[in-house]
């Protein structure tokens, strides 16, 4: 269900982004509100975003070592991003957002082919994740009763995937899930509850099926 009133925590979270937009609708939707996605303020950061996927998704740099191409790259997702811990980020191409300010990513981030973030609400990643092709992270969603949908009239809610996670191919993260700090998550999975942290989930929906050793907080 859709939230009632604005969160605090969220708002809060998104004064610590880069290129968010202003507006009473952009802090509903990232509070779990319902809210109008189609008001200027947000058509025009999804402009920019999808724009800003096709010049990413599209050009290789004239360069000669990967190296060289993930520098050029971690340049053009700057311009984007909402925040980027460090420059160890790689993400590899193609990359489709829906608006990109909304995604913080922690230290050592990297993302295989065809990573889809639809973050209207604030998408939290931790540092040292790594994930496999094709995954989905989906912050949207909708109500099942129809007269919003007629409306063009959605909500959203917050992911968090905690440090030290290994997302496999194909895995699907749904609205409002937080994976906690060391799991890993097989390729195919269907996330739709949380995860607690220094667990294998595997399945659709997914089902944790052991635990693994935690280790001591790292000082990187």
């Amino acid at each position: 269900m859709a939230a009632t009133e604005k969160n605090p925590q969220e708002l809060e979270k998104a004064t610590k982004l880069n290129h968010v937009p202003k507006g009473e609708e952009y802090d509903k939707m990232i509070s779990g509100m319902l809210y109008d996605a189609f008001v200027p303020e947000l058509q025009a950061v999804r402009f920019k975003a999808r724009r800003w996927a096709m010049n990413y998704n599209n050009h290789y740099p004239a360069v000669e070592t990967f190296d060289e191409v993930a520098a050029e790259r971690l340049l053009l997702l700057k311009q984007v991003i909402g925040h980027i811990d460090d420059d160890e980020v790689i993400i590899e191409s193609p990359f489709s957002i829906d608006y990109g300010c909304n995604i913080r990513l922690g230290k050592r981030f990297y993302a295989n082919f065809n990573l889809t973030i639809l973050d209207c609400a604030i998408v939290t990643i931790g540092d040292r994740v790594a994930m496999g092709p094709n995954v989905s992270i989906i912050a949207a969603t909708h109500e099942t009763e129809v007269e919003s949908r007629r409306q063009n009239i959605e909500f959203a809610k917050p992911i968090t995937i905690g440090d030290d996670c290994w997302i496999g191919a194909q895995v699907v993260i749904l609205p409002g899930v937080t994976i906690g700090e060391g799991c890993t998550i097989g390729a195919g999975a269907v996330v739709s509850k949380d995860i607690p942290a220094w667990s294998v989930a595997l399945g659709v929906p997914a089902k944790v099926v052991k635990k693994v050793t935690p280790l001591e907080k790292t000082k990187e």
